[in-house]
C-alpha cells in the first residue's frame, strides 16, 4: 500500500515554514496577504496543538526579506530560525539535518508552507523528494506566488511529481481525525473560532443558539428594541 494513502497523523508528520517574511509576502499576488498570514498562523497553532516538530527557515533576512512574521514566531518562540542564501531550502545542510532528525522518528510526511510557491516551495519539494523517501504535503492556502498563474502552475508541476496538495484547515482536521479525542478538542475548536472564518462563526452559533451555551466573550447589556416615535 502506498504511504500516500495513509492520512496525516500527529505521529507521522513534521512541518516546515519557508520564508514567511514580509518582503516575500509583498510580492504575493495569488492570495490576499492578510488571508495568507491568517492561514500560516492558524497552521502553526495547529502544529503546536498536536506537538508537530516545526522547522522555520529564512532567506537573506537582513539584506532583503526581513524578519519572519512575528505572529508566526509568537506561536513557536523557542524555535531556531535556519538562515540560508539559496532559494532552495534543500541546499542548506541545517535544513536537511532538522528534517532528517524528525524523519528518523517516523515523521516522513513533510507539511510545507512557504513563499513563493513557484520558487522556494517547488525547488525544495522536488529536490527533497529526489534525494529521500519523504512525502511532501504542500499547503496551498498557506503559500503564495507572484501571480495566480505562478502559484497554480507551480502547484500543478509539484502534483505531477507526486506532491500532495492540501489546505491548512484540512491538515488541522486530519490531525484531529475524531472529535472523541477530547485532549485536543477544545484547542482545535478554539483555533477554528479564531482562524477559520465562517466555520468558526458556525461553531459560535451552535454553542449559543443550538446547545444553549454561554457566549465566549463578556459584553455590555443588550438594550432595546425601542422603536422611534
Amino acid at each position: 500500500m502506498s504511504n500516500k494513502l495513509q492520512v496525516l497523523t500527529p505521529q507521522n508528520s513534521q512541518i516546515i515554514f519557508i520564508d514567511q517574511q514580509p518582503q516575500m509576502a509583498f510580492g504575493v499576488q495569488s492570495i490576499d496577504r492578510q488571508v495568507l498570514k491568517n492561514n500560516v498562523v492558524g497552521l502553526a497553532k495547529a502544529a503546536r496543538i498536536f506537538n508537530i516538530p516545526t522547522t522555520i527557515t529564512t532567506v537573506e533576512t537582513d539584506s532583503f526579506s526581513g524578519n519572519t512574521f512575528p505572529e508566526l514566531l509568537a506561536v513557536v518562540p523557542g524555535n531556531d530560525i535556519l538562515e540560508r542564501t539559496s532559494m532552495n531550502s534543500w541546499d542548506d545542510q541545517n535544513v536537511r539535518d532538522a528534517l532528517a532528525k524528525h524523519a528518523a522518528d517516523g515523521r516522513k510526511k513533510i507539511v510545507v508552507a512557504g513563499l513563493w510557491t513557484e520558487v522556494c516551495n517547488t525547488t525544495f519539494a522536488l529536490s527533497c523528494m529526489h534525494d529521500t523517501d519523504y512525502e511532501i504535503y504542500m499547503v496551498a492556502d498557506a503559500s503564495g506566488g507572484t501571480s495566480v498563474d505562478a502559484h497554480k502552475y507551480a502547484m500543478d508541476r509539484m502534483v505531477q511529481a507526486g506532491v500532495i496538495p492540501v489546505t491548512w484547515q484540512q491538515v488541522l482536521l486530519e490531525w484531529q481525525r475524531d472529535w472523541a479525542r477530547k485532549e485536543t478538542y477544545d484547542a482545535v475548536t478554539s483555533l477554528v473560532k479564531e482562524h477559520s472564518g465562517a466555520y468558526g462563526m458556525g461553531i459560535d452559533y451552535a454553542v449559543t443558539h443550538v446547545h444553549g451555551g454561554a457566549e465566549r466573550v463578556t459584553h455590555g447589556k443588550r438594550i432595546g428594541p425601542n422603536p422611534a416615535k
